[in-house]
């Protein structure tokens, strides 16, 4: 049995026999954290998240200052409804990683989630400080801004998003992505960060497709990046537009 097996099985959706392969290898290997971190996926995978949050407390007593790992763990905290210990751990890895654009967008997210609608702001605007051509925050800054009723504000964010990616109004969007007037579908996430999406993301509904976006333009690391996603796609239920 090897990692490498347990990873195949996991991407081809069989969470089961690779939960039996990282089992195993957790009793020969119990402190290498990519064994922790592949099995604790594989346990939200398999809506055992208790489970999984035990993996992720080991892996970041392993490598308290792997900003990645904390990351993973506050979103295994989110799903269990724990916010305040999930936005703790966000703001753990702000303060540690403090020039990652990703770090604040993620946080303005959960912020929204929550009702912390003017701090969720602060953080995109941060997010978009560091990265002025993050399209997806200018976008979900806007959706905050609409709900605060700042109309003018979230026009603005809006039309900066739409100006990043190409957008314009009167053209057809790309089949398969939606407006918020149906589900939305983002630009496929694990691009290039040079790499902008070619369809709108105007005004589209706030849900965790824009959270997952978001790792696309600041992951420096592609397979990484690639990684990551896919265990968020598969947690949260994401699922593309038929």
């Amino acid at each position: 049995m090897s990692l490498e097996k347990g990873i195949e099985l996991y991407k081809s959706g069989k969470f089961k026999e690779a939960l039996v392969i990282f089992d195993e290898l957790v009793k020969t290997s119990p402190n290498q954290p990519q064994i922790h971190l592949s099995r604790g996926r594989v346990l939200s995978r398999l809506g055992r998240t208790e489970e999984a949050l035990v993996e992720f407390d080991l892996i970041t007593s392993l490598e308290p200052y792997n900003t990645d790992y904390i990351s993973d763990r506050a979103v295994v905290l989110h799903l269990l409804k724990r916010n305040e210990e999930a936005l703790s751990e966000l703001d753990r890895a702000a303060n540690l990683d403090p020039k990652n654009p990703y770090r604040y967008s993620s946080r303005a997210y959960l912020k929204d989630r929550i009702g912390n609608l003017e701090g969720a702001i602060a953080d995109y605007e941060k997010a978009i400080e560091l990265d002025p051509e993050d399209a997806v925050s200018h976008n979900n800054k806007g959706l905050v801004e609409e709900k605060l009723g700042y109309r003018d504000r979230s026009k603005r964010s809006f039309g900066r998003a739409d100006d990043l990616v190409g957008y314009k109004p009167t053209e057809t969007p790309t089949p398969g992505l939606k407006t918020n007037e149906g589900s939305s579908e983002l630009p496929k996430v694990g691009s290039k960060p040079s790499e902008k999406p070619i369809a709108p993301v105007q005004k589209k509904e706030m849900t965790f497709n824009h959270f997952l976006n978001t790792l696309g333009s600041v992951f420096n690391n592609a397979q990484t990046r690639k990684e990551f996603t896919e265990y968020l796609k598969g947690v949260f239920g994401w699922k593309k537009s038929e």
